[in-house]
C-alpha cells in the first residue's frame, strides 16, 4: 500500500504534486534543494548552476486563467499575462492556502534514487539526500514523483562552430543571460528563434548598437492578442478546433492560418517565413518582434555558420564584423543524474516515458516524471493532470498497459511527432493539449460526459461545448455523468463551472477599475 511519496522539487509541478498527494490520503516528502519555492520562476541576479535562471523581464505568454491550477485561480487583479514575479506570488498564495510548505525540506539535494533490493516485491526505492550541512541521508519512499523540470543543463554547442576559440567577443547561453545593461551600444548576435530567443533579442534591440537574430528554420510569428484584443489561448485552445483539426484537411487549415498571419505582416518580407507548415509546430509567440524588425534596431540573419576573428559567419555567406556578444538560445539537455542510468533507454539517452509520465520498464509503476513535455498550451495544467493520474496509479485505482503495449505506443507517438520535428529529443516531447488532457482525465474517471452536459444543460453546441476555452477545470472537476467529481470538493455547481461561455467568465479590471471583457472569472476570482 502506497503511503509515502518523495517529490522531488518545490516548483509549479512539485507544488501541485505535494497537494495531489494530500488529496488521495498519501503523504508527500518534497526535497528542494534551494532555499525557495518556485523553480524556474524563482529570478536569480546570478545562475546557479543545475538550476533553472530566467531574465529579468520574462512575461509569461499564456494567459492567467488558462494556466492556473484547477482549484485555485487567479487573483482578480492580475494582469491577463503577468510578470514571473506575479507568478512566484501566485504559488507563495497557492502554498500557503493548502498549507504545503510544511511537507518541503529545503536546502536538501536529491543525490540518488534508486529502486531497493525488495522491489519486484514492494515497489519501493532508496532515495540518497545532502541536507544545508552537507550531511548525507537515506529515506525510503513508496512512490517517487520527479518535478525538478529540464531546463537545469544548457546546450551550448560552441564545438559545432569553426572559429570560436579565436573569437574575440564573449559567447554565452541565455541561461546566463539577465537583462540588457551590458550591451548597450554594442552589436549583439542572438542564436536561435524560440519564445527565449524572440524575447532576449527584442530586448537587446532596445539598447545595443545593432542586433541580429540568427535562425536555422524560420518560424510562424503570433501575438498574445488574438481577435477582439482577447487572449490568444482563449481563442486558439478549444474543443472547436480541435474538432476541425481532426475533420478538415491539413493543407487547407495551414493555408487559412498563414494566410491570415501573412495579411499582418508578410513573413518572407521579415526573413521569418519557416521551412515548416504553421501546424506542424508550436509558434513564436512575441509581441514586438515584428516592429523591431521594421524599425531597423534587429535584422534576421540565417543559421550561423562560424566566427573569424571579430566576426561571425552565417549561412549565406555574410559576414557581420565587430559582434562584442553572441547569445545562445539553443535549448537544454533533459538530464536527470540521480536517477536510474536504466531508465534513460531512448536512442540518444533520453527517458523513455509512457505519455510522458511512466517509464514503461518499471516491474512496478511507483515513480513517474512530472512536466517533461512541450504542447500548444500552457504546461501547468497538463502537469496537475499528470499528478492526479500518477497518485492514482501508485494507489492501485488506475492500471497501466503492459510494457509492450505502453512501448508500442511510445514508438507510434514518437514516429507521428517526427514528421513534423525531425529531432527525436525534441519529437518525444510533443503532446497534443486538449487530447492528453483527456486522455488523462478518462484514466482517472473524471473526463465530461460531453453529449450529456449538452442536454442537461440546454445550452447550445457551440456555446456550451465547442467554442468554449478549453480550461483546465472542464476537464478535472467534472465527473462522468457531467456532475461534481465526488472527491474533487469544489464551491460551484456543475453549471456553474461548465458554463464557460458566459459573459462574467471573462470579466476583469482595466487599470482604471472599470469592468471590460477580458480573461477572468468573477465567481472565482475571490481570494
Amino acid at each position: 500500500m502506497v503511503g509515502r511519496v518523495a517529490v522531488i522539487g518545490a516548483g509549479s509541478s512539485g507544488l501541485v504534486c505535494i497537494k495531489t498527494c494530500i488529496d488521495e490520503g498519501l503523504e508527500p516528502v518534497c526535497f528542494e534543494r534551494s532555499d525557495d519555492i518556485g523553480g524556474l520562476w524563482k529570478f536569480k541576479e546570478s545562475p546557479e548552476p543545475e538550476r533553472a535562471s530566467i531574465y529579468r523581464s520574462l512575461v509569461v505568454n499564456t494567459s492567467k486563467e488558462f494556466m492556473c491550477f484547477s482549484d485555485f485561480p487567479m487573483p482578480a487583479h492580475y494582469p491577463n499575462f503577468m510578470h514571473n514575479s506575479q507568478l512566484l506570488q501566485y504559488f507563495r498564495l497557492y502554498a500557503e492556502h493548502f498549507d504545503l510548505l510544511k511537507h518541503i525540506s529545503f536546502q536538501t539535494t536529491v543525490k540518488s534514487v534508486t529502486q531497493r533490493p525488495d522491489f519486484s516485491v514492494s515497489g519501493q526505492w532508496d532515495v540518497v539526500t545532502i541536507n544545508r550541512n552537507e550531511e548525507e541521508e537515506k529515506h525510503i519512499f513508496d512512490a517517487v514523483l520527479v518535478c525538478s523540470g529540464h531546463y537545469t543543463h544548457p546546450a551550448l554547442p560552441l564545438s559545432e562552430f569553426k572559429g570560436h576559440e579565436t573569437f574575440s567577443g564573449r559567447c554565452f547561453h541565455s541561461w546566463e543571460y539577465k537583462d540588457a545593461d551590458d550591451y548597450r551600444g554594442k552589436r549583439v548576435v542572438v542564436v536561435g528563434l524560440g519564445n527565449s530567443g524572440g524575447d532576449i533579442a527584442v530586448e537587446i534591440s532596445r539598447s545595443a548598437e545593432k542586433t541580429f537574430l540568427s535562425t536555422r528554420q524560420g518560424s510562424w510569428v503570433m501575438g498574445r492578442m488574438s481577435s477582439n484584443g482577447l487572449p490568444l489561448d482563449m481563442t486558439f485552445i478549444t474543443r472547436f478546433n480541435t474538432i476541425l483539426l481532426q475533420l478538415l484537411p491539413k493543407t487547407l487549415l495551414n493555408w487559412a492560418a498563414e494566410r491570415t498571419l501573412n495579411q499582418r505582416y508578410d513573413h518572407s518580407l521579415y526573413g521569418l517565413k519557416p521551412s515548416h507548415r504553421i501546424m506542424d509546430k508550436k509558434p513564436l509567440i512575441n509581441d514586438d518582434l515584428p516592429g523591431r524588425i521594421l524599425q531597423g534596431a534587429l535584422a534576421m540573419k540565417p543559421n550561423l555558420i562560424g566566427f573569424k576573428g571579430s566576426g561571425v559567419v552565417f549561412e549565406d555567406g555574410t559576414v557581420e564584423e565587430n559582434i562584442d556578444a553572441v547569445v545562445f538560445c539553443t535549448g537544454y539537455n533533459g538530464t536527470f543524474p540521480f536517477l536510474p542510468s536504466a531508465l534513460s533507454e531512448g536512442p540518444h539517452g533520453e527517458l523513455t516515458l509512457y505519455k510522458r509520465a511512466f517509464p514503461p520498464s518499471l516491474q512496478h509503476p511507483t515513480l513517474a516524471i512530472m512536466g517533461l513535455l512541450q504542447a500548444k498550451g500552457p504546461i501547468m495544467p497538463l502537469v496537475e493532470m499528470q499528478a492526479r493520474w500518477a497518485v492514482k496509479v501508485f494507489s492501485g485505482l488506475s492500471c497501466l498497459p503492459s510494457e509492450e503495449k505502453m512501448l508500442e505506443v511510445i514508438e507510434s507517438d514518437r514516429r507521428i511527432n517526427m514528421q513534423s520535428y525531425p529531432s527525436p529529443q525534441v519529437a518525444v516531447l510533443q503532446v497534443d493539449y486538449i487530447p492528453y488532457l483527456d486522455f488523462m482525465a478518462g484514466e482517472i474517471g473524471v473526463g465530461p460526459n460531453l453529449l450529456r452536459l449538452l442536454l442537461r444543460d440546454s445550452c447550445s453546441l457551440d456555446e456550451g461545448l465547442a467554442l468554449v476555452p478549453a480550461l483546465l477545470i472542464s476537464s478535472v472537476s467534472l465527473g462522468l455523468d457531467g456532475g461534481l467529481e465526488p472527491d474533487r470538493p469544489s464551491s460551484l455547481s456543475g453549471n456553474e463551472l461548465f458554463s464557460l461561455s458566459e459573459p462574467d467568465r471573462y470579466q476583469n479590471q482595466r487599470p482604471g477599475g472599470r469592468p471590460c471583457v477580458l480573461l477572468g472569472c468573477s465567481h472565482l476570482e475571490e481570494l
